[in-house]
């Protein structure tokens, strides 16, 4: 059978899912930027390029598609398999915490168990609602945005050094109607933030040692290589945020920040700080918490 003949052999959504699934695989595609297999990603590309939404019942899935509408997935289907592009750059946005994101090259794709903390209002950690939060190394703005959504009175400042990835956040706040209260500024770490003081600094910083990085699938590549290397144990922007906390945190404020698969690079090199790292129940992990108190108390002894 020909490849043409092939193709048209796909006649329904289902047709379609499962043979962008099975080249998928075949390829030997990674997957970790929003899905974790192959179908859910196939099934995700496919319903985009029908311009069906994602929830779509089951019933629609035995739909014929027109030639037209399968040249279209089929298109799709295959860019994924030649450019290693992960499938929320070639959607251009990605649902984090309940909202919808605009997402490209530019930032990391949103994918943090952080996520499943701020739907839950941060508890049990936050004892009343915030009236300032940061996002640190802010990316497409979603930590910050979506805490916004959450705590409708408060003010939220997302910190960024990159300008490319502070339109997207600009983008993203307008997006979600916050421009009241959520502002995107350019910020090396604390370095531009002026003398501000929040009750909750929320981080996602690049965590990844350099040789890691080197050896991460090509996926990874599509991201901006800043938003994930940092130094030789990957803790080099994470000592920064470490160090300026204490003068940036309110009283009885709190420090939230994510290393990921770095535990133990982090535990090295800070061994007797007392953080308690937070258990998700929907995976995930590498999520710290920390009192100002606590960084006061540790400073203070050395």
């Amino acid at each position: 059978m020909s490849a043409s003949d092939d193709a048209a052999a796909l006649c329904t959504v289902r047709d379609l899912v499962r043979w962008g699934a099975s080249r998928f695989a075949e390829a030997g595609l990674h997957f970790g930027h929003g899905t974790d297999n192959a179908l859910d990603e196939a099934y995700a590309l496919v319903l985009h390029a029908l311009h069906l939404p994602f929830d779509l019942p089951a019933l629609y899935l035995e739909a014929a598609v027109t030639a037209r509408e399968r040249d279209a997935v089929l298109r799709l289907l295959r860019l994924r398999v030649s450019s290693r592009k992960p499938a929320a750059y070639l959607l251009g946005r990605i649902r984090f915490a309940g909202l919808d994101f605009e997402i490209d090259e530019r930032v990391l794709i949103p994918r943090s168990p952080i996520g499943e903390l701020i739907e839950r209002g941060y508890a049990p950690w936050l004892r009343q609602p915030p009236a300032r939060v940061l996002d640190l190394c802010a990316g497409s703005g979603c930590i910050g945005i979506a805490t916004a959504a959450v705590f409708e009175d408060a003010e939220v400042d997302l910190a960024e050094i990159d300008a490319g990835a502070l339109a997207v956040c600009r983008r993203n706040i307008e997006r979600h109607g916050l421009g009241d209260r959520v502002r995107a500024i350019r910020s090396d770490v604390y370095e531009g933030l002026g003398d501000a003081r929040y009750d909750l600094i929320v981080a996602n910083p690049p965590y990844v040692p350099e040789a890691e990085w080197r050896a991460l699938a090509p996926e990874y590549r599509h991201e901006p290589r800043r938003a994930l290397a940092a130094g030789e144990d990957g803790m080099d922007v994470v000592a920064r945020i470490l160090d300026g906390a204490r003068e940036r945190l309110a009283s009885g404020g709190l420090l939230i920040c994510e290393v990921g698969g770095s535990v133990d690079a982090f535990a090295a090199r800070w061994p007797r700080l007392p953080v308690t790292w937070i258990e998700f129940e929907r995976g995930g992990d590498g999520v710290f918490v920390i009192s100002r108190e606590d960084l006061e108390s540790a400073h203070a002894r050395g």
